[in-house]
């Protein structure tokens, strides 16, 4: 169930405009491609780049490790590989949050392994006190503590994902 909101909808813009500025300077000079980890960075990664004020070439990549749980497996699935070739490119991995930092190092091992000029990370949110491994978070929308969040992408077994704001989910008592 919905038991608090994290973020509304003012405070998602008042970010996004906040990271699109940080990333527009941070392009000069470089050719990027941006990657979206669906399915959770899906409304995320389309509401930054729609506020890039430069052309950037877009692919995605799809692991899972979460399931039906509100907590990560630690196993990292590849379901759906980049098409983009990515070699001697700047890469932008766009998350829609990092936790333990499992997922997001397989993730960044995969694209390395391509060989792109520079790789950096965006996150929209970010739950510090919960890494298992240390990754480089680049850009970060919003530090949230140790709670599970659903909305503006992010999901509790497929559910939620279009929620416009992000809110705290919590499992029923007794369901």
């Amino acid at each position: 169930m919905l038991k608090r909101r994290v973020v509304t909808k003012q405070e998602l813009d008042g970010i996004l405009e906040r990271l699109a500025d940080e990333i527009n300077r941070d392009l000069e000079g470089k050719d990027p491609v941006f990657v979206g980890v669906l399915k959770g960075a899906v409304y995320f990664f389309t509401a930054l780049t729609q506020r890039l004020t430069r052309s950037v070439a877009v692919d995605f990549i799809q692991v899972s490790s979460y399931g039906a749980s509100t907590s990560s497996s630690g196993m990292v699935t590849l379901i759906k590989d980049l098409t983009v070739d990515i070699a001697g490119k700047d890469v932008y991995v766009v998350e829609d949050i990092v936790d333990t930092g499992i997922t997001l190092v397989d993730v960044l091992a995969l694209i390395a392994a391509r060989h792109p000029r520079s790789l950096k990370v965006v996150a929209l949110l970010s739950k510090p006190s919960r890494r298992k491994r240390e990754v480089p978070v680049d850009f970060v929308g919003m530090e949230i503590p140790d709670v599970f969040v659903v909305g503006f992408g992010l999901d509790f077994a497929e559910q939620f994902r279009n929620l416009p704001e992000i809110w705290e989910f919590a499992m029923e008592e007794g369901g």
